[in-house]
């Protein structure tokens, strides 16, 4: 598996993983909520060559990786027991979170790592919205049912997605978490939309569609986690199995559709009666209030209690005054995605993230992945989208700007002037757009945020000058040519399917050989650069000028020791000449500590080659040739 070295590190530098109470990951970072912060090296992790930034904020321990994410997020929970495996043995410590952090956390942690099928299915909508405005297929065509499933599956599943993700944040079973959303939309339930006289064991049920929603699954995965742990006090363990998830079914499914369901709505309708009110009495003040609101009511799913109003207004009188307003929300969500990208840099994250959730929001009018990949995840923005909605919303409300038309907010609404008075609609969306966007550049991202908006890949001042070296290295290894490649050790030569470590004995981490050292000294074995030295001093990396990539790994698992014991004469960047030495270590410290001096000599980018071919030797001293490589 890769980046297995470097999870080993990270778990090492943020305290070991007896330190972590829980790993998350978003788009960019990975996020440690840690029992002490103060047994992390932030200086340490930020030296790491792989780390972009660490940010500490939201009671998260956030390092920043960028593109790999994922992969590290992956090697982490192989090497350090995190999760389900040492759930019981983790415990609070005792910190006491604000309630807004608390709220951004578990919203955060519920809704990242959706991000890219938010993303990517908003996307698959904004380009049938395109097909069918341009006449290149209709609505019945096979083609477009088709491709419309692939959009609207992770919209219309959204609880299933929430089931697991929140079940995740309260660290109960996931799968039990998504199965009681899965049930929500299941056709034994869905049958009796509609149906009068719905009762479970004589207590009367609204059946209620609950696609795309979340509030209801917010509430029932809360209490179902707390239900969870209260049922392993009382079953034994040897029934759990089957009986805690059994019990969790009958209860949390019909409670769920009884009460948070119907409470959900019921909240939903009182609150589209209350603006409508509110519009009765002035619509400026209503415009306010609910282009402020409209995004976090969409968050809740609690915006669809408008929409019997609308249709119902569309129907009586031809326009409609609330989606009039509600406009708005979608533009100063689009402003703010804007925002965000010109503020990024190029090749940051968030350009990464922001690009296509402006086309899902212009062309689609689909702004969840603007809501939940980018205002979820930056505190200020949240007060960002209110004020620019919110404004927005006062302007449209004191025009008296309707929507004529049932129709998504996006460009072609837009262009077939669905709204009325048509230039009071432009003025209303363009101050909402701009006010968004200015906000967000100008204000709305703070220092914590900043590292989303830098560019992944750090610049080194030995980057390009190697590069041309290996260009012209590569152009000198001629088709069965042979380089051959010295030892950096003194000491026994171990053949790499013998070395005790699965990851370099399957050759995972790049061809070659291992050595148990004589001596406690290591010497460049050839001219180049050191691209890569871990501040544990336990590895180096090194940029040969003839185009090989090296790695002298002293010792197994010898991360843990956090450079005690290590002694570097080198820093990342520095040119090496062959023979030169580049790092002492303390052999008997480190086999005191119960670590193997058996130490990996690879070549890690073997695959340039057609051979790796290894000498037949049992002892070797420092600059003496120990394998070949074939061009």
């Amino acid at each position: 598996m890769k980046y297995l070295e470097e999870a080993k590190q990270i778990t090492a530098l943020v305290g070991g993983e007896n330190n972590i109470n829980s790993l998350v990951h978003c788009a960019t970072r990975l996020r440690f909520e840690l029992k002490d912060e103060g047994k992390a090296d932030k200086e340490a992790l930020n030296k790491l060559s792989y780390v972009l930034q660490v940010v500490i904020s939201g009671g998260q321990y956030q390092v920043v990786i960028g593109p790999a994410v994922h992969d590290y997020y992956t090697a982490i929970l192989s090497v350090a027991h995190i999760g389900e495996g040492n759930r019981e043995s983790k415990k609070e410590d005792g910190k006491k979170q604000n309630f807004l952090n608390r709220m951004m956390k578990v919203i955060s942690g519920a809704f990242s790592p959706l991000i890219p099928a938010l993303a990517g299915a908003g996307m698959v909508k904004a380009l049938l919205t395109v097909f069918i405005e341009f006449n290149l297929m209709g609505y019945e065509d096979p083609t477009y049912l088709i491709l419309s499933a692939a959009g609207n599956a992770v919209f219309y599943f959204l609880p299933v997605f929430l089931g697991i993700t929140l079940a995740k944040q309260f660290d109960a079973n996931p799968y039990v978490g998504g199965a009681i959303g899965a049930a929500l939309l299941d056709p034994n339930f869905t049958g009796l939309l509609g149906a009068e006289g719905v009762n479970f064991l004589g207590i009367p049920v609204t059946p209620i569609d609950y696609a795309s929603t979340i509030f209801p699954i917010f509430i029932a995965i809360i209490v179902y986690s707390f239900l969870e742990k209260g049922l392993k006090k009382i079953i034994k363990q040897e029934l759990q199995l089957f009986l805690v998830p059994m019990v969790s079914f009958m209860l949390m499914v019909p409670f769920t559709v009884i009460l948070f369901g119907p409470f959900g709505t019921t909240l939903g309708n009182a609150i589209s009666d209350a603006v409508v009110a509110l519009f009765n009495f002035n619509s400026i003040f209503a415009g306010l209030i609910l282009g402020a609101a409209h995004p976090f009511l969409t968050m809740l799913g609690l915006h669809w209690g408008f929409t019997p109003v609308s249709i119902q207004n569309l129907e009586l009188f031809g326009r409609d005054i609330i989606e009039g307003v509600a406009v708005c929300s979608v533009f100063a969500q689009i402003g703010i995605a804007i925002g965000a990208y010109l503020k990024g840099k190029k090749h940051s994250k968030i350009r990464e993230v922001a690009g296509p959730t402006i086309i899902t929001g212009i062309c689609a009018g689909v702004t969840e992945p603007i809501l939940y990949g980018i205002v979820m995840n930056y505190k200020r923005l949240m007060a960002v989208v209110a004020i620019a909605g919110g404004i927005g919303g006062a302007v449209n409300g004191a025009l008296g700007v309707t929507c004529d038309a049932y129709v998504f907010h996006n460009i072609f609404s837009l262009a077939m002037r669905t709204y009325s008075p048509y230039l009071s609609y432009l003025l209303g969306v363009s101050v909402t757009l701009v006010t968004g966007l200015v906000l967000t550049y100008f204000w709305g991202i703070t220092e914590d945020d900043k590292a989303d908006f830098e560019p992944e890949v750090k610049e080194t001042e030995y980057e390009e000058p190697v590069a041309e070296e290996r260009v012209k290295a590569d152009d000198a290894l001629k088709e069965g040519q042979t380089m051959e490649i010295c030892s950096p050790l003194s000491g026994q030569a171990v053949e790499l399917k013998d070395v005790p470590d699965e990851v370099f004995a399957s050759g995972v981490a790049g061809q070659g050989i291992a050595i148990k050292p004589s001596a406690g000294e290591v010497k460049a074995p050839c001219d180049g650069v050191i691209s890569v030295l871990f501040p544990s001093k336990h590895a180096i990396g090194i940029a040969a000028e003839d185009g090989t990539e090296r790695l002298i790994h002293i010792g197994l698992n010898t991360v843990m020791l956090d450079g005690e014991g290590f002694e570097a004469f080198v820093e990342q960047g520095d040119k090496i000449t062959k023979g030169q030495v580049l790092l002492k270590f303390d052999m008997d410290f480190i086999e005191k500590q119960g670590y193997s001096l058996i130490s990996p000599v690879l070549v890690t980018n073997g695959d340039d080659y057609r051979e790796i071919r290894v000498l037949d030797k049992k002892q070797v001293e420092a600059g003496e040739v120990i394998y070949q490589v074939i061009g």
